[in-house]
């Protein structure tokens, strides 16, 4: 039975929006580790369910395709941020 994580992918720091962040991901694990090629020395893989990313609009969705398909899901529960709202004036002090 494949291995699946379903989570809600965080904002970067290169962010300062939302955007991305409301979707719910589905991201299948690596079954094998990465294989370094003799010949050019890259690194790959022959498992392909590493490059697959689901995107469901609620984490009912996800965990439902999941049990369809017949997935052994984790299901990790999304950050909240902590917001502090403060005025210009604030940082004077």
């Amino acid at each position: 039975m494949a291995k699946a994580r379903i989570y809600r992918p965080a904002k970067t720091a290169m962010q300062s929006g939302t955007a991305r962040t409301k979707a719910w991901r589905l991201e299948f694990e690596r079954e094998g580790g990465k294989s370094i090629d003799p010949l050019m020395g890259w690194t790959g893989s022959s498992d392909m369910t590493g490059q697959v990313r689901l995107t469901f609009d609620t984490q009912e969705e996800a965990e439902a395709y999941a049990k369809r398909v017949g997935l052994d899901v984790e299901v990790r529960a999304p950050h909240t941020r902590r917001r502090i709202i403060k005025t210009y004036a604030d940082n004077f002090k």
